[in-house]
């Protein structure tokens, strides 16, 4: 904090399964007015979205065998017309090996139309964007692949996004301080500011967001995409991970098999030098923002917001870091520095560094 590096963060930490550190610091929001942080603090994750939802629900079909992650989107999307897209499979998507360009700012061009007929301008846009490089010859860290995925959801459940995962995971869960966030045409109900951590001082929406989804694209849409606009807090996020560890340990079946699980816990090796698994990143030999005692096979990802989540699946530790990093501004790119810093730490306190 006295670095500038945030305004405040939650640290939770669980070892075997159990939490074993779980503290707050610092302020939820500072302008336009102070508010302390809480360990139920609830933060817009982000890209944590990717992980926390739309990987989960792409599981569940691959699980149920309602797709494959090697099907083309021409078996996965009834739709005329899917251009060059048509051959990309879920297995390419989720390891941002598509060809696609990382982002794109649609919201200038979706938010000249009305609120129900974004989404469709929206593939439209997506299918019509050319390839930044062949499919599977390179690796590019992509929201419009993730958009992608969230089609094929839509298509294969009659469900969106957020109606698919509060049913079959948040719900489940008991999860209470989990949602998709509030977006343009779409505000949050029952909801108290200040227990929202404030994110960014929105040049074009002239305000604090607090409550609203940061993403410029996700917020355009309504609040919510694949790639961006979930809300939830260090405990409950903790809940979902720790039921993937189950899972993947083999201590439990009533979500997923753990194969399934397994499988996208793995680095996929489609394209080399690439360390993504199915939509997680894995700590890679170098510049990892899990530092450098977390195993090689850990699985992980960050949020532009400030969050991160990591679990290394041969320790047996899940690390959850929750900022507002972007409060008031989203220029501040201190996290980067820190997040090795913090995981480092946490290895080092658990007594795991060298082991």
């Amino acid at each position: 904090m006295e670095d500038g590096v945030f305004p405040g963060a939650v640290a939770l930490v669980a070892r075997q399964g159990r939490i074993v550190f779980f503290e707050c610091v610092g302020y939820g929001s500072i302008v336009p007015e102070r508010a302390p942080m809480k360990r139920d603090t609830i933060f817009d994750l982000a890209s944590l979205t990717k992980v926390m939802a739309t990987i989960p629900a792409v599981m569940k079909l691959v699980d149920e065998g309602k797709i494959a992650l090697d099907d083309p989107l021409s078996k996965l999307i009834l739709s005329p017309d899917l251009g060059e897209k048509r051959d990309l499979t879920p297995r390419l998507l989720l390891t941002h090996s598509a060809g696609l360009i990382d982002w794109q700012p649609f919201y200038e061009k979706l938010r000249d139309h009305p609120l129900k007929k974004r989404k469709r301008l929206l593939k439209e846009m997506i299918i019509s964007e050319p390839f930044a490089y062949e499919p599977g010859k390179g690796s590019f860290y992509s929201d419009l692949g993730f958009m992608l995925l969230e089609w094929v959801i839509e298509e294969r459940t009659g469900k969106t996004l957020p109606e698919f995962v509060e049913k079959h995971f948040f719900g489940p869960l008991g999860l209470k301080r989990t949602f998709f966030g509030g977006g343009e045409g779409r505000l949050l109900q029952g909801m108290a500011k200040e227990e929202i951590a404030a994110t960014e001082d929105c040049p074009w929406r002239k305000r604090v967001l607090q409550g609203e989804v940061h993403d410029d694209n996700a917020w355009t849409l309504g609040g919510s995409y694949g790639h961006a606009g979930l809300f939830s807090t260090a405990e409950e996020i903790f809940a979902i991970a720790n039921m993937l560890r189950d899972h993947y340990l083999g201590k439990r079946d009533d979500f997923f098999k753990t194969r399934t699980v397994r499988e996208f816990f793995r680095r996929q090796y489609i394209v080399k030098g690439s360390d993504w698994a199915l939509g997680w990143d894995t700590r890679a030999w170098e510049g990892s923002s899990a530092g450098k005692y977390f195993s090689r096979d850990s699985v992980g990802h960050t949020g532009f917001t400030g969050t991160s989540i990591w679990m290394d699946l041969e320790k047996d530790v899940i690390a959850i870091l929750l900022s507002n990093r972007v409060h008031p501004k989203r220029d501040n790119d201190k996290i980067k520095q820190f997040r090795p810093v913090f995981h480092d730490a946490v290895m080092e306190e658990l007594g795991l560094a060298n082991a």
